[in-house]
This record gives C-alpha cells, structure tokens and sequence, in this order.
C-alpha cells in the first residue's frame, strides 16, 4: 500500500511539473489557442458587400472604436502595406470589408481586440488564399478582384 501511494505521488508530482512547464512554455513563447471567429466565411464578393454594409450603417462608440483600433492596427493593410488595415490609404472595398467585419464582430459577438485581428486576417486570407503583394493600391490594382490582388473596387455597391 505505502508503495502504491509513492508511486501515486511521484505521478501527481511528475504529472504537475510536465503541466507547469507546459503552462510557462507556452506563456514565454506569448502563444495563446487561436480564436474561433463566430462567422463562417463562404462567398468572398457577397460577404464583403455585407461587411461593407455594416460598416456604413453601423457607429461605433468609443469604447468599441477602441477596440477594433487595436485589433487592426498590427494587422498591414493587403493593399498598401505601409499602413495599417485600421487606417489603410484610401476607403477601398478591401479595406471597409474589414471594418465591417470588425464592426459586426464587436457589436454583436462582443469581440475583443485580439479576436478582431485573427478575423480580420482570416478574411484577407480568405479573399484571397494567394496572399496579397501590399502594393496593389499603387500599382494600378483598386478596381482588381481580390483573389486577383486587388482591393475589389472603390464602390461599395460594386465589389469585384
């Protein structure tokens, strides 16, 4: 009996100290489980319309224009990536699906900031699976398609 409870000991202690460097290991390395974004993405033209959409109709008190900012702000714009996707060079199509997304996100899913840039850059991964060059906006790329490396047009009624 007295060996089964060492062993049982020694199993906790060895079980607690693997968990334990786990747990700091992970915590050095600043790695967190990725976040599971509440909307699915399946028609990059029709969806951007509708992130579109709610970034126009939809103000954002502060508190929330907070948030999104610092969601958006580590996240380089597709398009022109010597800014941000929070601010971009122009209100492109690309970059007011984002907002859009960001303001939905956050308005009804309560999105925190870390959330609003894994969704922000699952969507641009998403629009274009081929990744974007970051210079579309200034070599002649605005009216492209997005999985053309385009921002999608500057129309929002008219995504392409």
């Amino acid at each position: 009996m007295r060996r089964m409870k060492a062993r049982i000991r020694r199993s906790v202690t060895l079980l607690l100290g693997v968990t334990s460097v786990m747990l700091i290991t992970r915590a050095a390395a600043g790695a967190e489980p990725p976040a599971a974004i509440p909307i699915r993405f399946t028609d990059a033209q029709r969806q951007a319309t509708e992130f579109i959409a709610y970034d126009q109709a939809t103000t954002l008190t502060p508190g929330q224009q907070s948030i999104m900012q610092q969601g958006l702000s580590a996240v380089p714009a597709p398009c022109c990536a010597q800014y941000s996707i929070a601010t971009c060079c122009c209100p492109c199509n690309l970059a007011r699906s984002v907002w859009g997304l960001s303001k939905m996100l956050i308005t009804q899913h309560h999105a925190d900031a870390a959330l609003v840039k894994t969704a922000a850059n699952q969507w641009l991964q998403f629009s274009n699976p081929h990744g974007y060059s970051g210079d579309a906006c200034f070599t002649g790329g605005c009216n492209r398609p997005f999985e053309q490396n385009g921002c999608g047009g500057m129309d929002g009624a008219h995504v392409h």
